[in-house]
């Protein structure tokens, strides 16, 4: 089995692990299968031979002896269907871990995104605290039903899976916004997945092709 995976090759998040590349490298770690990095740059994302794999300029991609896979959902679930350690065994257990799955990337973190988009596009406008305020409200209630939610478990359903995968990832983003620190069981959750050992190896893989990619 030959695996190969896209990203930046320089991060606009500077190495901080917010690229997502970075679910995808995770999940390999997590199962422990190896995998090489192709590297692209803003233009080479652009070009017919990633559009043939990426058809909306982005990254990353995944591609498996003749498999061509893009979307980092549907990445992380073919991994995890594929071989063990981030999806239960049992039926309806593994159907509740991939509700969370998508509610990770459908419900949680458009609104976190928007949060970031707003910031860069609407910054300098006279309006922007105001929408601002409006996003982070609808941000807290995201969180606060999910807080409820996860309680004083230490995971999404039973054992770590695919879905708190995702979902760290996704609360991740809030760094530095003040909003996760509303919520503390939310952020003990982030810390949790953070000291994953496969979680480490990812993100200082990714990290070191930045650092990399910045010295040249």
């Amino acid at each position: 089995m030959s695996i190969t995976i896209t990203a930046f090759e320089s991060s606009p998040d500077r190495g901080q692990g917010h690229a997502r590349d970075m679910r995808v490298r995770w999940a390999l770690e997590e199962v422990g299968l190896p995998y090489e990095v192709r590297l692209l740059s803003f233009q080479a994302m652009k070009e017919p031979a990633h559009l043939a794999l990426q058809p909306f300029e982005q990254i990353p991609t995944y591609e498996e002896d003749g498999l061509a896979l893009f979307e980092t959902g549907a990445i992380v679930l073919h991994i995890a269907e594929h071989h063990p350690g981030l999806l239960p065994k049992d039926p309806e257990a593994r159907a509740r871990a991939i509700s969370w799955m998508f509610a990770a990337l459908s419900t949680m973190e458009p609104v976190i995104v928007e949060r970031e988009m707003a910031g860069y596009q609407e910054g300098d406008r006279r309006w922007y605290q105001e929408r601002l305020g409006m996003v982070e409200d609808r941000i807290r209630r995201r969180l606060g039903q999910l807080s409820a939610r996860l309680g004083d478990a230490d995971w999404l359903d039973g054992a770590f899976s695919a879905a708190d995968l995702l979902m760290v990832t996704v609360l991740r983003r809030l760094e530095g916004a003040g909003l996760l620190e509303e919520y503390p069981n939310l952020a003990a959750y982030v810390v949790r997945g953070e000291g994953r050992p496969a979680y480490g190896r990812a993100y200082e893989a990714q990290r070191a092709a930045f650092l990399a990619s910045a010295k040249d």
